[in-house]
């Protein structure tokens, strides 16, 4: 089963062109915590006693957020997942979190951040698997 934690450059690269200069951006994000966090390699941010992939990455929001408002930027929904009313039985998402971008330059904002950059091993810690959507609202 392949994993999915980082955006890949070719990803990066359509979605800026594709959601440039249209205005907010919200991402969906589908996230699978470790049940135990991985913190291997990320020695700074790693917790004195184990904690769950849950807690890192309540970490890693705790970290983020005032950089995520100070570009403009909100969680509009953070919740817990359970099983698909449609969709495949076998895939878990153990959290769902809606973050509003004002747009894809505060979105690149935020991600080169030191913040977001000095926290980010937190988010990859909590993390088993992740998807992370954008979206645009449709004007008609």
């Amino acid at each position: 089963m392949e994993n999915y934690l980082d955006a890949m450059p070719e990803a990066a690269k359509r979605f800026y062109q594709n959601f440039h200069g249209k205005g907010k951006v919200v991402m969906l994000n589908l996230l699978r915590f470790r049940p135990v966090a991985d913190y291997s390699g990320l020695d700074p941010l790693k917790p004195e006693t184990e904690i769950s992939g849950e807690e890192a990455f309540q970490r890693y929001i705790k970290c983020i957020l005032p950089e995520l408002e100070k570009a403009g930027s909100r969680i509009q929904y953070y919740g817990k997942g359970n099983d698909f009313l449609i969709g495949p039985e076998a895939e878990k998402w153990d959290a769902v979190v809606l973050v509003e971008y004002l747009s894809v330059d505060k979105f690149m904002e935020f991600a080169q951040s030191k913040a977001f950059l000095e926290n980010a091993g937190h988010r990859t810690a909590a993390l088993e698997d992740s998807r992370l959507l954008p979206t645009a609202e449709i004007n008609e």
